[in-house]
Formats: structure tokens, C-alpha cells, sequence
């Protein structure tokens, strides 16, 4: 990454409140998406060169990618990247089982006809841009659907905790929801999820979920399985 284009990058990051934030957000992106690779070290000196800023933010958002577990300090040799292997992917497919399944079933059980209204008009549009062989909007509408259902469940733990999942294995569900065949049974996932939401159904919202992300968990791990195998 060239000096002037990470500075470029960092003055645009809206979202971030601090230098440190916003140099953590584009290596936890570069570590995430692939781009930056698992054993890879990163170098406090070459990164803040490369961001354009002291070595205080750099170091900043090494302990927090640290703390996420996406990076390993090693004696002698500074940050080790980790990133986010199979064992994690699997790890974070069992712990969605688990807990956004809860988050349907009290989104169902909170629903309103506004909220049923506006979950509704997501998955017609998921469906919308499948037709209309639009994988990018697709994938948006994909984690449109869930983050809607998280702060749906209202509670702000839950919330919190599904979206840091989300956010970490995104790169991933975009891969296997890009995979021909699985968008289409997704949307339908979506549906049965989307009617027992709206229905009230806590029970059928629930296990429709667990359904659903195990069914995505599935494809994922089978994809994951080919590329090692080239057969992709």
C-alpha cells in the first residue's frame, strides 16, 4: 500500500474516531478479505510509513487486532498475522446456531406490522437482484436480512455479539452465497424465516434459523474443501 494512497484511505474513514481506529479498520479488512495473509508480520515502522502517521497508532491497532485474535505478538518478531482459518469459520457457524436463532425467536415475538413490512421488502429485493443476476446486491441484501432480524430481537448484547460475527467470516459468506445454486436456496431460507417472524412464530422462527445457518455452514465448509483441492 503506497504512503499517500493509505492517507487517502485514513482521511475517508468516516466511521472511525481516532487514527489508531481507522488504521486497525484497514488492516482488520486487509486480514479478513484475504489480502493480507495468515504468517504475514507486520512491521511497525514500514506500517506507519505506509499510513502516514507516528508509530503510536500503529501499535494501537496491533493490541486491538490482538485482541480479536486475528494477530499473535511473537518475541523477535513483532506481530504475526493469524487471520481466520477453517477451525474459526467453524467455530463461528456453531456459536450462530446457537445465538441467532435466540434473536429470531424475539424478533418474532416483537415483531410489528412496520418491522414485518420493512423485512419483507428485503428479501423481495435479495430476490429482485437474484434475477436480475446481481451478485454484489445480493450478498448486501443477504447481510441486510440478519442485521435487520438482530436489532429486531432488541437487545443490544445480542446484537453486538452477531454482528461482530458477521462482520468477521463476511468475506466468506459472500463466497458461498456467490456459489451457483446456494443463493436461491438461501432466499427460500430467508422466506421460511421471514414468514414465522412475522407470524409470531418464536419457535418456527428459531429453528428455521438454525436450519439456515447450518445449511450455510455446510455449503461453506464443502466450497473451502474443493478450492484445497483445486477442483475449483
Amino acid at each position: 500500500m503506497a504512503k499517500n494512497e493509505a492517507g487517502s484511505i485514513l482521511s475517508g474513514q468516516g466511521g472511525a474516531n481516532t487514527l489508531s481506529d481507522r488504521v486497525y479498520e484497514q488492516l482488520e479488512e486487509g486480514i479478513l478479505d484475504g489480502s493480507i495473509l495468515p504468517g504475514e508480520s507486520l512491521n511497525e515502522i514500514k506500517l506507519s510509513a505506509e499510513f502516514g502517521v507516528s508509530r503510536t497508532p500503529v501499535r494501537e491497532a496491533i493490541r486491538m487486532l490482538e485482541q480479536k485474535s486475528l494477530v499473535r505478538l511473537v518475541p523477535n518478531k513483532g506481530a504475526v498475522v493469524l487471520g481466520v482459518d477453517s477451525n474459526d469459520l467453524r467455530d463461528v457457524y456453531t456459536i450462530r446456531s446457537y445465538i441467532e436463532g435466540l434473536a429470531s425467536r424475539w424478533a418474532a415475538e416483537r415483531i410489528s406490522p412496520e418491522k414485518s413490512k420493512r423485512l419483507r421488502e428485503i428479501v423481495d429485493l435479495q430476490e429482485f437482484y437474484y434475477m436480475k443476476s446481481n451478485p454484489d446486491q445480493v450478498s448486501e441484501m443477504d447481510s441486510r436480512f440478519h442485521e435487520t432480524v438482530f436489532s429486531y430481537c432488541e437487545s443490544r448484547r445480542l446484537e453486538h455479539m452477531l454482528k461482530d460475527l458477521h462482520h468477521m467470516i463476511l468475506h466468506y459468506r459472500k463466497q458461498s452465497i456467490s456459489e451457483a445454486g446456494r443463493t436461491e436456496k438461501a432466499i427460500a431460507e430467508h422466506r421460511l424465516i421471514l414468514e414465522a417472524i412475522c407470524s409470531g412464530d418464536g419457535d418456527e422462527a428459531e429453528r428455521q434459523t438454525v436450519i439456515h445457518i447450518n445449511n450455510a455452514g455446510e455449503n461453506l465448509m464443502a466450497l473451502l474443501e474443493k478450492e484445497s483441492k483445486g477442483d475449483l
